[in-house]
């Protein structure tokens, strides 16, 4: 069955709008070229936005949580709403920060977000934010210069076990330092270490207490040699925002809205930094999804998503489930997939509507062996590009990457060009930096450049200059660093092809400059060539054409996935795969490893009455998350007599005791200089640190997250009789008021908590 034409960009209409919004109804928007012109109003910014990915873009104030399936758009509709905020002159584009989770996402999210006429706007990684702001905040917070990142901690995680005498080989140290990572992104210190890894149900590579003692070593070999890594860029922004308030409200008054996208991905750490960001306000879009959660070896959680409308009951709730990537039979795989699920997660999964035509049945097919498995695929996929599918459209996916080489050598001998994801970024790699160089210098000396003599347009400039630079009309034969280079090449000369065809009359310059906002915003060109990818690194990327690879037990789940939730994660890891589908998809397995090996394989249990002749096919059961639409907010219905009382404006904290102007943070949670007399109710503090261990205990963060002992010791000694009071002790703040304020005004009160933020 011949490939359809390549879709639309995800979350626009994949053909004409029926009548009706049973299939979406979604307005055309206006044809685009790589290159678009930006939108001439704020109202033009909404053209083409689906019901749901409107609501989205128009809620501009409060709390607003987007649960947003795979191919629903997502990214449109949180770059729409910034967009329409700042082009309606709602929101100041300096007064914004987004933020996600890699530098690609950033970059694209600026990109979209300079095509749709909202320069200024910051659009960020988490670390890429807290960097910035521990660069220009330390020698006030610290004093003197800031200590140097290390780009790679591997090197330091190995010189720690030396001087442990811990022997690690390679893939052991490679997992211990995963194992660091984990720690300090859940916040756990080298003394929990054990006692959480165990918990968390995670396969240490080595006996607990060596990894403990390699972390502590760790920790202090970077003391001693004033080095800091990534986690501590964003333990060291929290600290000093917990610390002075000052610096807090000097970013607080910066930003005041925000949008996360990815949030199923946020960890402890990360999400503490945001709450620091946030102060007592509410202005945050959070977007995510959790049957997409499958980063939880990093810390990532789900659960911040999940109790967003409990932490936040005020919260616009948008479900957008109409899928713009796959078609109707992808979809229904998919469906099925999470049908089967288990688990927190799977309770709330959104139920996709494809809006595409249908297109042809996954094919599922067993194979002898792997070898014949990979040489299958290789020719089907030579086949594919003769019959003009794009060499881009094409993936190659699989669970781990030691399944890379086997395709790689495949696809070589059949002559097909290929990429690996998750190698160099486009605009990093020597070959397109030393093009970038060539390309600045011909645009600026061109007159006198003897390569551009009969050059006659910018496509045949472009390649006249890379010609210099190692590209020829012709790919080189095989495969390895020489065909990688070329495509590189090859990706710029089809670039300035696509510049040239939006924008006649565009000069080299004009190519260059272009150029140097897309690598600033690592927005790269496509290479022609078909993508090897493991499942997590194509997280966020969609082809015509997908080949999920060795889908058999043992591989997927992988062999040390024990565990109910291991086991959950590998299937939404296999949802991944599967929804990067837009037209084709075919997944595969080996009976055995080796030719002439055992046949003892057996296909996954994922796909057991799915795929054809295994069983009833998988309904979908009923949840309470499955179908798209609108929940408003609590404070949006409330009909009560007066609202939550609100943090009144600021004045110069003086002592209760001797009047004396405060300025440390301790003190003005306390109210009071920390000399002058207490009258706390020490029976009232000591019940209040039960609760909160209990509290802390349950929600799985540190206690301080709960309560700091200066807001416990501060409600120890006001006792507080009703909301109102509460919300005046520093620390109390308005979402914790909410979560909180029913126990511990009942433990002021001398009776026994209700529980209420269990009900969270």
């Amino acid at each position: 069955m011949p490939i359809r034409p390549r879709a639309p960009a995800c979350g626009q209409p994949a053909h004409p709008s029926p009548p009706t919004w049973q299939h979406g109804r979604v307005t055309a928007a206006p044809h685009s070229s790589l290159f678009p012109q930006a939108p001439d109003s704020a109202d033009a910014v909404l053209e083409g936005l689906d019901p749901e990915q409107r609501e989205v873009a128009t809620a501009l104030r409060g709390p607003v949580c987007v649960l947003a399936g795979a191919g629903t758009g997502k990214t449109r509709a949180i770059t729409h709403r910034i967009a329409y905020g700042v082009r309606a002159g709602i929101l100041p584009p300096s007064s914004v920060l987004a933020v996600t989770f890699t530098n690609r996402a950033a970059g694209e999210m600026r990109g979209r977000l300079r095509q749709l006429g909202a320069q200024g706007v910051q659009a960020r990684t988490f670390h890429s934010a807290a960097l910035r702001q521990l660069q220009y905040f330390w020698p006030k917070a610290v004093g003197g210069s800031m200590p140097r990142l290390v780009d790679r901690k591997i090197q330091l995680v190995a010189d720690a076990a030396a001087a442990c005498r811990i022997r690690l080989d390679r893939g052991e140290l490679r997992d211990a330092t995963a194992e660091i990572e984990w720690s300090k992104v859940t916040q756990t210190v080298p003394a929990d270490y054990a006692l959480a890894a165990a918990k968390a149900g995670r396969e240490t590579p080595r006996d607990p207490a060596e990894i403990a003692q390699l972390y502590a070593a760790y920790e202090d070999l970077k003391r001693h040699r004033s080095v800091i890594d990534f986690e501590d860029v964003l333990l060291l922004t929290v600290a000093v925002l917990q610390d002075r308030h000052d610096i807090a409200d000097q970013v607080r008054s910066q930003y005041q809205h925000f949008v996360v996208d990815e949030y199923q991905d946020v960890s402890p750490l990360q999400q503490r930094l945001l709450e620091l960001w946030l102060g007592d306000r509410e202005d945050l879009c959070v977007v995510g999804d959790a049957s997409q959660t499958i980063y939880s070896f990093t810390g990532a959680t789900p659960d911040h998503l999940l109790d967003f409308r409990a932490r936040h009951p005020g919260a616009t709730v948008v479900k957008l489930v109409r899928d713009y990537r796959s078609t109707p039979q992808v979809v229904r795989l998919a469906n099925g997939l999470l049908a089967q699920a288990r688990g927190r997660a799977a309770d709330h999964r959104l139920e996709l509507v494809s809006q595409r035509p249908p297109g042809p049945e996954p094919e599922f097919t067993d194979h002898p062996d792997e070898p014949a498995e990979a040489e299958s695929t290789a020719r089907r996929i030579h086949d594919l590009i003769a019959a003009g599918v794009p060499a881009a459209g094409i993936a190659v996916l699989f669970r781990t990457n030691s399944q890379s080489e086997t395709y790689e050598q495949a696809l070589a001998d059949v002559g097909v060009p290929y990429q690996l994801r998750g190698a160099e970024r486009f605009f990093d790699r020597p070959e397109v930096r030393k093009a970038g160089v060539a390309l600045r210098g011909a645009a600026r000396f061109g007159v006198n450049d003897s390569l551009l003599d009969d050059a006659v347009d910018l496509p045949s400039q472009v390649r006249a200059v890379l010609s210099g630079e190692g590209w020829t009309p012709q790919p080189p034969a095989g495969s390895g660093a020489v065909r990688e280079r070329w495509e590189s090449l090859a990706a710029l000369v089809n670039l300035a092809q696509d510049f040239a065809a939006a924008r006649p009359g565009a000069t080299l310059g004009d190519l260059v400059a272009e150029l140097d906002e897309r690598a600033g915003a690592q927005h790269a060109p496509t290479v022609q060539g078909v993508t090897l990818a493991s499942l997590h690194s194509a997280k966020g990327l969609e082809w015509d054409v997908v080949f999920l690879v060795g889908v058999a037990e043992g591989m997927i789940p992988i062999t040390y996935a024990r565990t109910d939730e291991q086991i959950e994660e590998e299937r939404r890891l296999l949802y991944v795969g599967v929804t990067r589908a837009r037209e084709r998809l075919h997944i595969s397995w080996a009976l055995s490893r080796s030719p002439g090996g055992r046949a003892s394989r057996r296909p996954s249990r994922f796909l057991d009455g799915l795929r054809p002749g295994s069983g009833a096919g998988g309904a979908g059961r009923a949840t309470a998350g499955g179908a798209g639409g609108v929940e408003r907010g609590l404070t949006a219905r409330r009909s009560g007599p007066e609202p939550l009382p609100r943090r009144a404006q600021r004045t110069p904290a003086r002592c209760r005791v001797c009047g004396r102007t405060l300025t440390e943070a301790g003190e003005m949670k306390l109210m009071r200089c920390e000399d002058c007399p207490s009258d706390m109710d020490e029976g009232l503090y000591e019940r209040l640190r039960e609760w909160r261990a209990d509290q802390a205990q349950r929600s799985g963060q540190p206690a301080f997250c709960v309560f700091t002992d200066k807001t416990l010791m501060a409600i120890a000694e006001s006792v507080p009789d009703d909301d109102r009071e509460l919300a005046r002790i520093p620390g109390v703040g308005l979402r914790k008021l909410r979560r909180y304020g029913a126990d511990v005004l009942a433990l002021c009160a001398g009776r026994e908590p209700a529980g209420g933020a269990d009900d969270d």
